[in-house]
C-alpha cells in the first residue's frame, strides 16, 4: 500500500514539473518562449520592400512643357473670359474711321505669296476699341494696333460673346481698306500650307524684336512680328514672345480661329479657343 502511494506521488510531481516548463517564458520548448516573437519580428518592427510609398509621384511632363503658357506665347486654357464690365453699347467701328495720321487706307507694305497678296505689316488703324500694347503709342509704331474680334470685323460688340456667323460675309472686309479683307481660316491655311511645315520660321521677321533669338528668316517677306495680346480686363502680355492674328471665321459663340507664331517654335499654330474679346493683331489680305 505504501509502495503504491509513493508511485502516485512521484507521478504527480513529474507531471507538475513538465507543465511548469511548458509555461516557462525562458524555456525554448514552451509556447510562450519570449525568444520566439523577437526572432520573427515584433509588432513594432517595420518591413522594408521595393514598392513605392504612397507619397511617391510619377514623373509627368508639366503643362508648360507641352504647350506654351500665356507668358511664353501660347494661347492657353487660361485665357480670360469676357469681362462682365465690357460695354455692349460702344459704337461699331467702321473701315472709314480715322487712322494714325491717315484714314484706314492701304498705306501698308504688301507681299504676294503664291496666289495671295497679303499686307506685309500689321494693321495700324486707330478705330474705336483698338489699343496699343501696354497703352504705349510706340508699340503701335512697332507692332500695329491690337483689336478684339468684333472690332476687327466691324461688327457689333455683342458679337464677341454671341454667334454672328450670319453677319460674316465672304470675303469679309471688316476694318481693312477697300479691296482688302480679314483673312478666313481657310485663307490662313492656304498660306501656311504653301510655305510648309516650318512656316513659323519662314514667315517671322528677321528682327531682334523677337525675344531669345527667336527671329525668323522672313523668306517670303511676310515679316511677322511678336505684338503680344491684350485682354478685356485691360491687361497685356507676351510682347516679344508671340504674335497672334485674327481670322474672319468663328469657332463658336465666344471664340474665333486665329494663328499664332512663337519665338521658340518653327511652326504656325492654329487655335480657336481664345475669347473673341481678347485683343490680337490683324493682317489684311487682298480680295
Amino acid at each position: 500500500m505504501k509502495k503504491c502511494f509513493l508511485i502516485v506521488a512521484v507521478s504527480v510531481f513529474l507531471l507538475s514539473c513538465a507543465d511548469t516548463e511548458r509555461n516557462n517564458p525562458y524555456d525554448e520548448r514552451a509556447y510562450n518562449y519570449i525568444g520566439k516573437s523577437s526572432a520573427e519580428g515584433s509588432s513594432s518592427s517595420v518591413e522594408t520592400d521595393d514598392y513605392p510609398s504612397s507619397s511617391s509621384e510619377e514623373s509627368h511632363p508639366s503643362s508648360s512643357s507641352v504647350e506654351p503658357s500665356s507668358s511664353s506665347a501660347e494661347p492657353s486654357s487660361s485665357s480670360v473670359a469676357p469681362s462682365s464690365s465690357s460695354s455692349s453699347s460702344s459704337s461699331v467701328p467702321s473701315s472709314s474711321s480715322s487712322g494714325v495720321g491717315s484714314t484706314c487706307s492701304a498705306n501698308f507694305k504688301t507681299v504676294k505669296i503664291d496666289t495671295q497678296t497679303w499686307a506685309a505689316e500689321n494693321l495700324n488703324c486707330n478705330v474705336e476699341g483698338s489699343k496699343c500694347y501696354g497703352d504705349d503709342s510706340d508699340n503701335c509704331t512697332k507692332y500695329g494696333r491690337l483689336y478684339n474680334w468684333a472690332t476687327a470685323m466691324a461688327l457689333p460688340p455683342n458679337c464677341n460673346s454671341s454667334s454672328c456667323s450670319n453677319q460674316v460675309q465672304s470675303p469679309h472686309r471688316g476694318i481693312c481698306p477697300s479691296g482688302w479683307h480679314i483673312p478666313s481660316d481657310a485663307e490662313w491655311t492656304a498660306l501656311t500650307n504653301h510655305v510648309g511645315t516650318t512656316a513659323g520660321t519662314k514667315l517671322k521677321a528677321n528682327s531682334d524684336l523677337w525675344n531669345s533669338n527667336g527671329n525668323g528668316t522672313d523668306e517670303f517677306g511676310f515679316s511677322a512680328l511678336p505684338g503680344g495680346s491684350g485682354r478685356s480686363d485691360g491687361s497685356f502680355g507676351s510682347v516679344g514672345d508671340v504674335g497672334y492674328w485674327w481670322s474672319a471665321t468663328e469657332g463658336n459663340a465666344s471664340n474665333a480661329y486665329l494663328r499664332g507664331m512663337y519665338y521658340s517654335y518653327d511652326y504656325v499654330r492654329r487655335d480657336n479657343y481664345n475669347y473673341k474679346s481678347n485683343l490680337f493683331s490683324v493682317r489684311c489680305v487682298q480680295d
